[in-house]
C-alpha cells in the first residue's frame, strides 16, 4: 500500500483553531502497513548490530570487577538488625522523587485522533469525521478498516489496527520534534536524576537507569493504536433498513482498551447528535484523564510485579507520589501540609477532582492504577495497567487462545505436514506449539474467523503475539494486523513474516500467500503445502559433526537411538500449562509459564551458539562469569543439563527452531535488548539464573552448594541486586525455596549469610511477594538462625 497523504481536510474538525497548540494542525503520513524499510532488517544490518554490541560487550568487560556493579549503599545497610524497617521518610537517607509515568505537566495527549465512519448504500464505507485534524488522506483505506466485513448483520463489533508512521526523513525529523510518549516516557525529567540513586522502603539504594525500559529496540517510530467500535441501528425509513456507523480511538498506549466504556457512550450520542462537536466533547473527555499519580517502576521492578498477584507490592511507590502531590498542592496553600496522617486505602478510585479530604487514595491493586473520566457528566471509572511487557497490546485471554486449538487436537489428533522449523515434535505436534514456532521463525500466518466478529479475530492475534513474546521478544506487533480485509491481500502478502486476521474465507484458498492458517470456528490449524523449506546451513552441519547420534533429519525429528519421546519437552510443558488452566490458576500465571518458557529458549539459543560458533550475542558477559572470583568463589553461565548427553539432545531437537530464529525481527531486536538490559544489570559478574538453576537441577555436595550460597549472599546487597534475584526466582521455579535450603545448610557460616539475605528481601519493597510465597517450615528455620545468631551475640557481649 502506498504510504499515506494528507488530503480532503472536509472531514477533518474544528480542532484545527482548538487550544491543542500547532501540532495539531499536522498532517500525518501513515499507512496501515510498514513501510519497506521498516519491514525486516537486510542481513547486513544484522551482521553489523551484532559487531556492534560485540564491541560494547568487550568494551564493558574491559571494565571487570568491582567497577561493574552498581554504586551500593554503605556497607552497614547490609548489617542492619533483625526487623528494622525504614521508611521513604527515614531520617537516616533523603527520599529521592518518584517519578511519573505521565507526568501532570507533560504537553503530550492520551488521544491523538477520533474518527468516525460510516456506510453509504451507494459509495460504499466512507469517512464522516476525523477530529482534530486529518489524520489520513487515505479516508477510504481508513474507512474499509473502520467498516469490517458483515458489519451489517451484528448490532456491534469491534475492531483494532495499528498505523504506521512513514519512516522518511522529512517525518521522522517532525516525530522527533512532536516527542513520543511510548517510547520517550520514563527517561530522565531532570538532567541529574541519574546521579542520584533512589531511596526505597527498606533505605537500600537504586540506581535509576538512563535508558528507557520501553524503548522500542530500534524497530522504528511508535505505531498508533487504532480501537474502533462498530453499531447497526435498525431503521425502516432507510435504504438498507439500518444505519452503519463506526467511531475509533487512536492512540500511542498500547492499554487501548481501557477506552472501550467511553467508546460505547460515545457513538450512541453520536447516533444521536452527529456532529463534530459530540466528537470534540469525547477527545477533550480522555485527553483530562490524569495518570500523573502512577509511578514509574524500572524493569527489574516490572518483571517482579507481572509475576506475583501480591496486590501491594510497590505500593510504597504510589505512597510517596501522593506525599510529592500532597507538599506541591500545601507549597501551593491547595492542602494540608504532609506532615498530616497518610492517605489510607480506600475502595474508592483516585479522582482528582473529588472534594478536600478525599483527594487521594491508595489502589485496591497495584497492578492497576485507578481514576476516572468525566464523560458528558458521567464518571468513567478507567483502570490503567502498571506494568506492561512489550507486545501486550490490548485486552485479550492466552488461555482463550490455547484452549480454542487445544480442545479439537485433544479430541481427535491430525498430522501436520512435517516442517523442521514448526513440527519440532513430529507430525503430531501440538498447535499451539506449532504457532509458536512459526512466529519464532517468522512465517506467514492467518488467524480466521468466518462468520466470526472481527473482534474475535483481533483478539486472537493480539493473543498469539503476546504468547510469542513472553515478554521478552519484540518485532511481532510491527507486523501483525489484528483485522484486515481481502482488499489489502496484496499489500499483506509483501510484508515478511506476517500476523493476520481476517473473516473472509477467500484467504483459505491461496496457500501460496501464507504459511501457516489458523482457523478459529474448528479450532485447527494447517501448514500450507507451499512453505519454503527449511535451510541447512552451516551451523546445522557443524552440529551434526560435532553430535552425530542427536542430529535431527530433514524434518527434524531426533532419531530413535537419542531416546526420549519428547527431547525438546513441548509436550510436557504444554500438559503443564493445561493442567494449570484446569485448576484456574489465572491469566496472569500462564503468562508466566509462556515467560519462563520463552526465556529458557534463549538460554538454549545462546548456548546453542555458543557451542556451534564458538561466542553468542545472546549472552553479553559470560567472559566475567566464567573468570575466577575470589571473592565469590563460583564460577558459570548460561542454560545447566545434568551431563553432557543431556545437553547435545536437548540442543540437537530445538536445531531447525534456533536457526530459523537467528535472523528474524525479533532474534535482532533482542539483542539490543539484552546490550541495554546489560547497562542496567547491578551483577555482572554472577550468572543469577545459573546459580539458582545448579541448587534446582543439580544434585551438589555441601562444599558447592555452600559456595553458590555464599556467593549469593555476597553479591545480593543493594534493592536493585536484590530485585535482580527475584528476577530469576519467579514463582514457577518455585520462588525462594532453593534459597532457603541454605537455611538448613550443615555450615554455620552458610545460615547465618542465607538468613541475611532473606532478611534483606524480607524488609526489601520489592520483596514482600516473594517472601509470602515462602513456606512456614522456611520461615520457622530462618526464625531459629535469626534466634541462634542473637544468642551468640549475646554470648560475645556476655564475655
Amino acid at each position: 500500500m502506498a504510504t499515506i497523504v494528507p488530503s480532503r481536510p472536509s472531514t477533518s474538525g474544528r480542532g484545527q483553531s482548538s487550544s491543542g497548540g500547532s501540532n495539531l494542525n499536522r498532517q500525518a503520513s501513515l499507512s496501515s502497513f510498514p513501510s519497506a524499510r521498516a519491514r525486516t532488517p537486510s542481513v547486513s544490518s544484522l551482521q553489523n548490530g551484532i559487531s556492534r554490541m560485540g564491541v560494547s560487550t568487550r568494551t564493558q568487560r574491559g571494565g571487570s570487577g568491582g567497577s561493574s556493579q552498581t554504586p551500593s549503599t554503605p556497607s552497614s545497610q547490609g548489617q542492619r538488625s533483625s526487623g528494622e524497617r525504614f521508611s521513604p521518610n527515614a531520617s537516616s537517607r533523603p527520599a529521592r522523587r518518584v517519578r511519573s509515568q505521565y507526568p501532570a505537566d507533560s504537553g503530550e495527549r492520551h488521544v491523538e485522533y477520533i474518527l468516525v465512519a460510516s456506510f453509504h448504500v451507494d459509495q460504499g464505507p466512507i469517512m464522516e469525521h476525523q477530529y482534530p485534524g486529518a489524520i489520513s488522506g487515505d479516508e477510504n483505506m481508513l474507512a474499509e478498516l473502520m467498516l469490517p466485513d458483515q458489519a451489517h448483520v451484528r448490532n456491534q463489533d469491534w475492531t483494532m489496527f495499528f498505523l504506521h508512521k512513514d519512516t522518511s526523513e522529512e517525518d521522522e525529523h517532525i516525530e522527533d520534534g512532536e516527542g513520543r510518549r511510548l517510547s520517550s516516557r520514563g527517561k530522565d525529567a531532570t538532567n541529574g536524576d541519574h546521579a542520584h540513586g533512589e531511596t526505597n522502603g527498606n533505605g537500600l539504594t537504586s540506581k535509576v537507569s538512563e535508558e528507557d525500559p520501553d524503548d522500542d529496540g530500534g524497530e522504528g517510530p511508535p505505531l498508533i493504536y487504532v480501537l474502533n467500535l462498530v453499531n447497526t441501528k435498525h431503521d425502516n425509513t432507510q435504504k438498507r433498513g439500518a444505519v452503519v456507523r463506526s467511531m475509533a480511538i487512536c492512540t500511542r498506549h498500547s492499554f487501548l482498551h481501557i477506552y472501550k466504556p467511553l467508546l460505547l457512550l460515545a457513538l450512541e450520542e453520536y447516533f444521536k447528535v452527529p456532529t463534530v462537536e459530540t466528537l470534540e466533547l469525547l477527545y477533550d473527555a480522555v485527553n483530562s484523564m490524569d495518570l500523573s499519580l502512577m509511578p514509574r517502576i524500572s524493569l527489574l521492578e516490572r518483571y517482579i510485579l507481572q509475576a506475583t498477584d501480591t496486590k501491594d507490592l510497590f505500593i510504597e511507590k504510589f505512597e510517596a507520589m501522593i506525599q510529592q502531590r500532597m507538599a506541591s498542592d500545601a507549597a501551593n496553600n491547595t492542602l494540608p501540609s504532609p506532615e498530616t496522617p497518610s492517605p489510607q486505602k480506600s475502595s474508592s478510585s483516585s479522582d482528582p477532582t473529588s472534594q478536600r479530604g478525599h483527594r487521594y487514595a491508595l489502589p485496591r491493586d497495584t497492578h492497576e492504577y485507578e481514576t476516572r473520566v468525566i464523560y458528558n457528566g458521567i464518571p468513567i471509572p478507567i483502570k490503567v495497567p502498571t506494568a506492561i511487557s512489550p507486545e501486550t497490546v490490548g485486552d485479550f485471554s492466552i488461555i482463550k487462545l490455547i484452549q480454542t486449538f487445544s480442545a479439537p487436537h485433544a479430541a481427535t489428533p491430525q498430522p501436520f505436514h512435517l516442517h523442521p522449523h514448526l513440527t519440532t515434535a513430529g507430525a503430531y505436534t501440538h498447535p499451539i506449539i506449532v504457532l509458536f514456532n512459526a512466529l519464532l521463525t517468522q512465517k506467514r500466518i492467518i488467524f480466521l474467523g468466518h462468520n466470526r466478529p472481527s473482534a474475535e479475530v483481533a483478539e486472537a492475534v493480539l493473543a498469539a503475539c503476546a504468547l510469542a513474546s513472553g515478554g521478552l521478544l519484540r518485532g511481532f506487533t510491527r507486523h501483525a494486523f489484528p483485522y484486515t480485509d481481502l482488499s489489502k491481500k496484496d499489500d499483506l502478502l509483501k510484508v515478511p513474516g506476517f500476523l493476520a486476521g481476517v473473516t473472509n474465507p477467500a484467504f483459505a484458498f491461496h496457500q501460496e500467500g501464507w504459511d501457516l492458517l489458523c482457523e478459529l470456528p474448528t479450532g485447527r490449524m494447517k501448514i500450507s503445502s507451499h512453505i519454503e523449506p527449511a535451510p541447512v546451513n552451516e551451523g546445522i552441519k557443524a552440529f551434526q559433526q560435532q553430535h552425530p547420534s542427536f542430529a535431527p533429519n530433514a524434518q527434524g525429528i531426533l532419531g530413535a537411538n537419542a531416546g526420549n519421546s519428547d527431547p525438546t519437552g513441548d509436550n510436557a510443558f504444554m500438559d503443564d500449562v493445561l493442567r494449570s488452566i484446569a485448576a484456574r490458576h489465572g491469566e496472569n500465571a500462564i503468562r508466566s509459564k509462556w515467560r519462563d518458557y520463552v526465556t529458557k529458549f534463549t538460554r538454549l539459543a545462546a548456548a546453542f551458539e555458543e557451542g556451534v560458533y564458538g561466542a553468542s550475542a545472546l549472552y553479553i558477559g559470560a567472559a566475567e562469569c566464567d573468570a575466577p572470583n575470589p571473592d565469590l568463589g563460583v564460577s558459570g553461565h548460561g542454560y545447566v543439563w545434568p551431563d553432557e548427553a543431556s545437553r547435545a539432545k536437548e540442543l540437537g531437537a530445538n536445531l531447525f527452531r534456533i536457526e530459523g530464529w537467528r535472523l528474524t525481527r525479533s532474534y535482532y531486536s533482542y539483542i539490543q535488548d539484552l546490550a541495554a538490559l546489560w547497562n542496567r544489570k547491578p551483577i555482572r559478574s554472577l550468572d543469577l539464573a545459573h546459580q539458582h538453576a545448579r541448587l534446582r537441577l543439580l544434585k551438589l555436595s555441601h562444599e558447592e552448594s555452600g559456595k553458590i550460597f555464599l556467593a549469593l549472599c555476597h553479591a545480593v546487597r543493594s534493592y536493585e541486586e536484590i530485585c535482580q534475584l527475584l528476577g530469576v526466582t519467579p514463582a514457577g521455579h518455585a520462588g525462594l525455596f532453593y534459597v532457603t535450603l541454605g537455611l538448613v545448610h550443615p555450615e554455620k557460616k552458610v545460615r547465618e549469610a542465607v538468613a541475611g539475605l532473606l532478611e534483606r528481601i524480607r524488609t526489601c519493597e520489592a520483596g514482600k511477594g516473594a517472601w509470602a510465597g515462602v513456606g512456614g517450615f522456611a520461615k520457622m528455620g530462618f526464625e531459629r538462625v535469626k534466634r541462634d545468631m542473637a544468642a551468640d551475640a549475646a554470648a560475645t557481649d556476655a564475655d
